[in-house]
């Protein structure tokens, strides 16, 4: 099966070829998804629009990994609603209580800059004062920070929770983006999928066109997946943390709605 895609000018959700704009390629993949797992997707809230086979799971909306735990599973409903253009969580996030402390890992496999560039990571997160602390470590980690395998179609990629824990691993495409692409930016991208790791969904999942451009799309209501963070806007919100694409070298701090929305469930 070969896939095709629209790339825009870099994105977290891009595929290679990110520097390229509105620039079509068409890549193989030898994994076909089969007709039952992309309706299981769709149920699920999400894309199923070139949707990827990868170690793990399945890749979707570009750098989100849904297991086949996840897939199967069958969930509370009654917090959900149609998108519009809100924050929004999954189901499953990060059991906290009164405080919890996340430990974050870099492996050695990505370039030092990119240590410097998760110190800031953290220090955005633990500047909002949340329950939900972090702290990066050397050794036994709740989530690692990796280089992304070699030939990785993805910029950067995650999961959502799990069991009440954060999905563990980040994979990053050094590859592509080099040694030392700038802290700021980095980091954005790493808190991008950070936010994954803990629950929240791309803040545009209902309409990925104002964030990546290209045609209107909406999900639509689902079984799964998508739920209102109250207190975010109804509107646009072109600025969050959480879009599913980002020009490149743009730094995308917490936002009002951002910070709204990490308050209310952390």
């Amino acid at each position: 099966m070969k896939i095709k895609y629209m790339f825009m000018c870099t994105a977290i959700a891009a595929v290679l070829g990110f520097s390229s704009c509105q620039q079509d390629e068409e890549i193989s993949t030898k994994d076909e998804v089969s007709a039952q797992t992309l309706e299981q997707i769709s149920a699920m809230g999400f894309n199923n629009q070139n949707v990827q086979r990868v170690e793990g799971g399945y890749l979707v909306e570009g750098d989100i990994i849904l297991t086949d735990k996840q897939l199967t599973s069958h969930y509370d409903q009654k917090a959900l609603r149609v998108g519009e253009s809100e924050q929004y969580r999954t189901n499953n996030l990060v059991s906290v209580g009164t405080s919890r402390t996340i430990d974050i890992a870099v492996s050695t496999s990505l370039p030092s800059a990119y240590v410097t560039a998760v110190d800031e990571m953290i220090r955005r997160y633990n500047a909002e004062n949340l329950k939900l602390k972090f702290r990066r470590v050397s050794s036994g980690y709740d989530v690692l920070f990796t280089k992304a395998p070699g030939g990785a179609s993805y910029l950067a990629s995650a999961g959502f929770p799990s069991g009440g824990n954060p999905y563990n691993k980040v994979q990053v495409n050094s590859s592509y983006l080099g040694s030392n692409p700038g802290t700021n930016y980095l980091a954005t991208i790493l808190a991008h999928e950070l936010g994954h790791c803990i629950g929240f969904r791309h803040t545009d999942y209902m309409d990925r066109s104002y964030s990546c451009g290209g045609a209107y799309y909406n999900e639509g209501a689902s079984s799964v997946g998508a739920v209102h963070v109250p207190g975010t806007p109804t509107g646009p919100d072109a600025t969050s943390w959480m879009l599913a694409c980002i020009g490149t070298g743009v730094n995308r701090p917490f936002n009002s709605n951002d910070r709204t929305a990490l308050s209310y469930l952390y």
